[in-house]
């Protein structure tokens, strides 16, 4: 008995696969049709062998950008359609005037001494990494995180602060032969 069911879900299963093709829509191989005479153009090569001489295509085969031969052409901006010039440079960007003067917020702690640069980070006296500080001199300000420990203790003059060469010339507003430069360090 359990042969015949077996024989009998086979051959249901063959014949539904063999069906199911003609049931969801597929079809043949369509018969050959030759391709129609106006599909193709002629192609004349001048007598010099070396300019070909292309007849246009059909204008229903042309691109929708098609420029005919005989279309008028003008400049932009001086045809009548131009309202307005073209802007022939980069636009003003219209920025609030900054205050007078700056103020920064009250820092937890000043430090008077003097620094010198250091191509590993900004490194701070006595600082733990992670400590934000601003850090004056001649030249200017900088604010940066302190990345590494130092400057060594016990240095004379006394140091604050190692800084990268490009922080240290900002700051002090010298060259970095110099090696120290006074500076006052905020601590937030």
């Amino acid at each position: 008995m359990p042969r015949k069911v077996f024989a009998w879900a086979a051959a249901t299963a063959v014949l539904a696969l063999a069906a199911l093709p003609g049931m969801v829509g597929s079809a043949g191989v369509p018969p050959a049709t030759p391709i129609p005479d106006d599909a193709f153009q002629d192609l004349a090569i001048g007598s010099d062998g070396l300019v070909p001489v292309i007849r246009p295509l059909d204008p229903a085969l042309r691109s929708a950008s098609y420029i005919a031969s005989d279309a008028a052409l003008v400049d932009v901006g001086t045809g009548p359609a131009a309202t307005s010039p073209i802007p022939r440079g980069r636009a003003a960007a219209r920025l609030p005037q900054p205050a007078a003067t700056k103020t920064w917020k009250a820092p937890r702690y000043t430090m008077d001494g003097w620094a010198t640069w250091y191509d590993n980070g900004t490194t701070a006296l006595r600082l733990p990494r992670g400590t934000v500080v601003v850090i004056c001199g001649a030249g200017g300000c900088v604010e940066r995180t302190v990345t590494d420990y130092g400057p060594v203790a016990g240095y004379h003059p006394v140091r604050v602060a190692d800084l990268m060469p490009s922080d240290f010339v900002a700051v002090c507003g010298c060259a970095l032969w110099q090696g120290t430069a006074p500076v006052t360090v905020r601590v937030y």
